[in-house]
């Protein structure tokens, strides 16, 4: 099967096909750094980091750049509550989210721009609108400059709207506007109510950029004219996107060949956020699972499904992927070392991967890998298991879910790494009274030792290598 991905400008299923051979470039909206990031955050991030690494897994040179909204009227208005500067409290939350995406194993992409860097930019963006009639300086003397969006008879095609039926664009005062629905490119400096340090230079005057223009001009620098993917979460589909595909073009760029929207995290059936109060922090959220198993809960759902949030699933999730952990523990314990170099991915998985990033179906070949990998343990031969190990291992790679990976190791609870430590040694030492009673031919002893063991909710399996233990946690 090709690759194929759900293109939300043609509301269809597309055959991908780069516009250079053995390379594609990606654009993802990032967040805007006003606050601390939550889960639903975090599903961009997470199913476009799936994304990246399917791509170089399909032999593609992947360069990826996600964007950080670093100044904004959110931003602003935040600051001004917590009476600091609107730089310190992006700088801050910049970090934070550095701190979830590598928690949860997103890899850095190719480059990370913030908006701040790169005003010159989207200033001469914003010149070529004018010039080509798409974009005015507002005659009130306010310093905005907006779109125009009667000039673009193509407006509404990325959502599939009619202009007659779209509302008013609410990112800025209407009172300089030919049309209420024309967006902001260029917000003049408010010096009543901004600080001064959030405005720049520009032939209008003092101000700043507005939020869609920000990403334009970005893609743009680092990606050339035309690129293969954008993508983000549906909420950005309109006006974010909408508006930056109609700037874009309207200056003469083709921009995205594909948009690909990801579904919402939701809380009672409403989209996860600060404003509703129903957010779920990252840090928190990992007080109570593993990051890993947070990473495999998001995996799990097709990417642009929406996922109502709920602890019982997130527990099922982890529990389930504790399973898959350990088979491989098991595994490793009987393999002989000489063996273990395979990297096959099934050939189910990767079909499901190519059917428009299928997680869902992919994560069940996972599942079943690992079904028929424990009835290896129990009576087959090692070259199977070996084959089936190192599929689940290949799976567990492209999904940013190998235990194995160091980003797991690096962020790792170390209370949860001294509470191992410790039940480790108390195992260990109720073994070796087994291994004495046994010795001794007190077995009815050595299969008490073994119940208490089990009571515990410890897996103690007999391996070549000698006694292995894990959590029991059920059949798979």
């Amino acid at each position: 099967m090709s690759l194929k991905f759900y293109d939300t400008a043609t509301r269809g299923v597309r055959d991908f096909v780069p516009l250079e051979q053995g390379k594609v470039g990606i654009y993802l909206c990032g967040l805007t750094v006003q606050s601390e990031p939550h889960i639903g955050h975090m599903r961009s991030g997470v199913n476009f980091d799936v994304l990246q690494r399917w791509m170089r897994a399909s032999g593609f040179e992947v360069t990826f750049i996600r964007n950080v909204t670093d100044i904004d009227d959110k931003i602003l208005a935040k600051s001004e509550q917590q009476r600091r500067p609107w730089y310190n409290l992006a700088y801050e939350m910049a970090h934070e989210l550095d701190r979830a995406y590598a928690a949860l194993n997103v890899a850095r992409p190719t480059y990370e721009p913030g908006a701040t860097g790169h005003i010159p930019e989207m200033i001469e963006m914003i010149e070529q609108l004018i010039e080509r009639g798409h974009a005015y300086a507002a005659a009130d003397g306010s310093g905005d400059v907006y779109f125009d969006v009667m000039s673009w008879p193509s407006y509404g095609e990325l959502s599939g709207q009619r202009l007659d039926d779209m509302e008013a664009a609410t990112d800025a005062d209407p009172r300089g506007k030919r049309d209420p629905r024309d967006f902001a490119l260029w917000k003049g400096w408010k010096k009543e109510s901004e600080p001064e340090s959030a405005a720049w230079p520009s032939p209008w005057g003092p101000g700043r950029p507005g939020w869609h223009i920000e990403c334009s001009a970005m893609a743009g620098k680092y990606l050339g004219p035309t690129f293969d993917i954008h993508g983000g979460g549906i909420d950005l589909r309109f006006p974010h996107h909408e508006n930056e595909q109609a700037q874009s073009r309207a200056a003469g760029h083709r921009f995205a060949s594909y948009w690909l929207h990801n579904g919402w995290i939701t809380t009672s059936g409403e989209k996860m956020s600060k404003s509703l109060g129903n957010s779920l922090l990252v840090p928190n959220v990992l007080e109570r699972v593993r990051a890993i198993e947070l990473r495999f809960y998001m995996v799990s759902a097709h990417y642009r499904s929406s996922v109502e949030f709920s602890f019982d699933a997130l527990d099922e999730a982890a529990a389930g992927f504790r399973r898959i952990e350990n088979f491989l523990e098991r595994a490793a314990g009987v393999i002989p070392a000489q063996l273990r170099d395979g990297d096959a991915l099934p050939q189910a998985f990767v079909d499901a991967m190519n059917d428009d990033l299928g997680t869902p179906a992919a994560i069940a070949v996972l599942h079943d890998t690992v079904r028929a990998g424990n009835k290896l343990l129990a009576h087959g031969d090692s070259t199977e298991l070996r084959d089936a190990e190192a599929a689940v291992r290949a799976m567990l790679d492209v999904l940013g879910l190998d235990p194995q990976d160091p980003a797991f190791a690096a962020t790792a609870n170390g209370d949860d790494e001294r509470l191992t430590k410790a039940v480790d040694q108390l195992v260990a030492g109720l073994l070796e009274q087994r291994d004495q009673a046994r010795g001794n031919k007190d077995y009815a002893a050595a299969d008490a030792i073994r119940d208490r063991i089990k009571a515990a909710g410890i897996e103690i399996e007999d391996t070549p290598s000698g006694p292995r233990w894990s959590l029991d946690t059920g059949s798979i």
